[in-house]
């Protein structure tokens, strides 16, 4: 008998004493932890930690340079087949593998639709990806077949909001400009106007959406000394706004008004390619563009167009459309443009904690408890 049920068996058979069973995934040892309470005149708790599988699942992961945690923790109660390259599994390699998986570790590259949850066949029971989005992931074909979806939500909240400030002060201060001066022999002497940019003080920064990501982002600038933070939701966030002394105001005026216009939605339908000529058109000349969002919710031509006729200063983007961008793209030929390769969450321990996660919410999903993290 499998030892979970042999354990519940005879932990029921106790009931009348008043036991109480509940089953977890313990957060510091990473294992099912079964805990049973007597609840008498004295009360105590008992634990033990097993693996509850018979025979071990079978995961699939998509390349080989995840952090060796998440991987470490997979290996110890599942059978593990990789693509094993530092580099996205390519799409004909994907399909081929996933066939029999019950579960998959994946990330932003790989798309999981349709063709490839056929293609796994019953068994699938988890996917998990290492990224707060999951756009990537058909949502509503997973729960039309009872797969469970797992994510990495809050871990990297506080290194993207730092990462966020970064590239808006890398920007408006033009220090990529300037660091290439140094190298090319611009740099010949002390100048007055010479590489000078815009400062955050005084100035007028807007946020477009205002979740996790942008609510650090703003406490962040805060001691920057902006005349104002304001901030566009679709939700009304008055009592966040209040605690965070920044103010809440229409699209419209967000987009008008802002020194600094830094988006840090979720990308979906309402927000695909919603800066578009449009909005860049009623934009201030003097603003500053910072997106650390999707690449997808700037519309990228019309992006190109604003840089070039002056509609807008200059952009910051650590995220583009496509990812990563080709060499000839013109956003590259611009002085007045920062390009990150989406680095948002890259700093050594967020990018160790993604991987645990990851792992914990398909041993999660796979033995039937309450994920970390789930969509």
């Amino acid at each position: 008998m499998n030892p979970v049920f042999r354990q519940l068996s005879a932990a029921l058979s106790s009931a009348r004493l008043g036991c109480s069973i509940r089953y977890a995934i313990d957060v510091h040892s990473r294992r099912l932890q079964r805990t049973i309470s007597v609840d008498r005149a004295n009360t105590y708790q008992t634990h033990r930690y097993y693996c509850c599988f018979e025979m071990k699942p079978k995961v699939y992961v998509t390349r080989n340079d995840y952090a060796r945690i998440g991987l470490d923790l997979l290996r110890e109660e599942c059978d593990i087949s990789l693509w094993d390259e530092a580099y996205p599994v390519p799409r004909d390699e994907f399909l081929k593998n996933v066939a029999g998986k019950d579960a998959i570790y994946c990330s932003l590259n790989d798309r999981i639709d349709k063709e490839l949850l056929d293609q796994a066949g019953p068994n699938l029971k988890v996917i998990s990806t290492i990224s707060v989005g999951y756009d990537h992931i058909d949502v509503k074909e997973c729960k039309q077949r009872g797969i469970r979806i797992g994510y990495t939500p809050d871990v990297l909240t506080d290194a993207t909001a730092e990462l966020t400030v970064a590239l808006l002060l890398a920007t408006a201060r033009r220090l990529f400009e300037a660091n290439k001066q140094v190298h090319t022999g611009g740099w010949k002497s002390w100048s007055p106007m010479w590489m000078c940019g815009t400062g955050v003080k005084n100035s007028v920064v807007g946020i477009f959406g205002f979740g996790r990501i942008g609510q650090e982002v703003a406490k962040r600038l805060a001691p920057f000394k902006p005349s104002r933070i304001q901030f566009t939701s679709r939700t009304d966030k008055f009592l966040t706004a209040e605690d965070l002394g920044v103010t809440q105001v229409p699209f419209d005026e967000l987009v008008e008004t802002s020194d600094f216009l830094i988006i840090a939605c979720s990308y979906n339908i309402e927000t695909a390619n919603m800066f578009n000529d449009a909005v860049f058109s009623r934009m201030k000349p003097s603003a500053i563009l910072i997106n650390t969002s999707r690449g997808g919710v700037v519309e990228q031509h019309d992006l190109i167009h604003a840089l070039r006729a002056g509609k807008i200063q200059a952009a910051g983007l650590d995220v583009t459309t496509p990812e990563p961008l080709p060499l000839d793209n013109p956003l590259l030929t611009l002085p007045n443009v920062v390009v990150l390769p989406h680095i948002g969450s890259a700093d050594i321990e967020t990018r160790i904690e993604m991987s645990r996660i990851t792992a914990c919410n398909i041993l999660a999903g796979l033995k039937g408890v309450k994920m970390l993290s789930e969509v």
